[in-house]
């Protein structure tokens, strides 16, 4: 089992945390009064284990019994981790939004911002679905780079934020499409224009200025569809989209020499 950083940081001889509270995933446990050493011991092992359905509420049972012990604010985001481990993701984004708001300044609250990113983006679904899980990744990675961009989570929220804002743009190419598909050609440039305005760093850029090629084409805007066409040249150039772009931009007309010898600047208008 790989060990994250909070779980090897986690060991009971070092846990010199200030006690605040924390919040039970299992309300029906029965209380047996036990030392809070042996209770944090026996949910380590468990989640040393990969127990974590186990390992949650003995967790909890920490702060139940010890809530102004040391051990209970590290038992309190161990227990979220466990949570996220089992995939009880919406527990889990509970748990963590507990131990942010009450521990604010707790060396650790760079990686409760982290879980809660993790715990949004292990469900985003495909693009034919709802994105609102995926914002929510986005907006919690998003806190990770603004409020701690030195942490060592940092850099892979920065990666997954790539990744999210890819995700969101590929959902907005396929409503696009699906208007294009019908003739809406109006709400379909609305959909690719946002792609290209809001997720510039995406791979679906390209596209997206192919298909508004094909929407100003087919209203009969041929400027703009020589414009859209320049800059897909300009910034993608040699790639099947661009081809396809300046085909029907020229009605699919060949570039002549002249063209060939000015760039993109043969058609009389720049890149831009």
């Amino acid at each position: 089992m790989l060990m994250t950083p909070l779980l090897r940081s986690a060991l009971p001889a070092v846990l010199l945390l200030a006690a605040l509270g924390a919040c039970s995933t299992d309300d029906e446990t029965p209380y047996v009064d036990r030392p809070v050493e042996q209770i944090y011991n026996e949910a380590y092992e468990a989640a040393l284990k990969g127990e974590f359905k186990k390992a949650a509420p003995l967790f909890d049972e920490v702060e139940r019994q010890h809530p102004y012990s040391v051990w209970a604010t590290q038992a309190q985001l161990m227990a979220a981790y466990s949570l996220y481990q089992a995939n009880n993701y919406t527990e889990s984004v509970n748990a963590l939004d507990r131990f942010i708001q009450l521990n604010p300044s707790n060396p650790n609250v760079d990686y409760a911002y982290y879980l809660k990113g993790l715990c949004y983006y292990e469900q985003i679904v495909d693009v034919g679905r709802d994105q609102k899980l995926t914002k929510e990744a986005l907006e919690s990675f998003d806190e990770v780079i603004k409020r701690f961009p030195t942490s060592k989570f940092a850099r892979d929220a920065r990666l997954k934020i790539d990744l999210t804002r890819n995700h969101l743009a590929g959902k907005e190419m396929a409503i696009g499409r699906w208007y294009l598909e019908r003739g809406q050609y109006l709400a379909a440039i609305n959909r690719f224009q946002k792609v290209v305005e809001q997720f510039d760093t995406t791979d679906q850029v390209p596209e997206a200025l192919l298909r508004l090629t094909e929407a100003y084409t087919a209203l009969g805007l041929t400027g703009e569809a020589k414009r859209t066409a320049a800059v897909l040249g300009y910034n993608y150039p040699g790639t099947e989209w661009y081809q396809d772009a300046y085909a029907l931009a020229t009605n699919g007309e060949p570039r002549s020499e002249a063209e060939s010898d000015k760039g993109w600047l043969g058609w009389g208008i720049g890149p831009f």
